[in-house]
């Protein structure tokens, strides 16, 4: 039996996904994502073309870590000036800006090409219960 790989043209129509996020462990979540994303979880998966759903997570704000990693965990950036390095807890980063944490997380579990940015387009987080894409009717989706 032949492989049968896809493209644009014959991927049916993509779908949406709702995903809650109240107490759920941030890596599992992160990894279940990026499958979605990436559109591991269908049978025609094509690693060559954005075979993925479009996911909407809500509650972003209420994402638990395991052990003592709320406490330890640090976010790193650069500024690009020379000794402009700047470190980040996680609780502050939940405080200030609770998307960010779930974005990072999938946005470093998917594949370092040119699909990603297509793919982390098609990913939509939300702090609170409430987001704009009910015309889109999203699916409900259990982890």
């Amino acid at each position: 039996m032949r492989t049968a790989f896809f493209n644009k043209l014959k991927i049916p129509a993509k779908k949406w996904l709702l995903i809650d996020a109240n107490n759920v462990i941030l890596g599992r979540l992160s990894s279940k994502i990026a499958c979605i994303l990436q559109g591991k979880n269908k049978h025609f998966y094509t690693p060559n073309c954005d075979t993925g759903d479009f996911v909407i997570v809500i509650n972003a704000q209420k994402v638990c870590l395991t052990g003592r990693k709320s406490q330890n965990k640090i976010y790193w950036r650069h500024t690009g000036y020379p000794g402009g390095i700047k470190k980040t807890t996680f609780l502050e980063m939940q405080s200030k800006f609770p998307e960010r944490i779930l974005y990072y997380a999938v946005k470093r579990m998917l594949p370092k090409n040119k699909l990603s940015s297509a793919m982390l387009k098609k990913l939509k987080i939300y702090s609170s219960n409430n987001h704009p894409h009910a015309a889109q009717l999203p699916e409900t989706y259990s982890i």
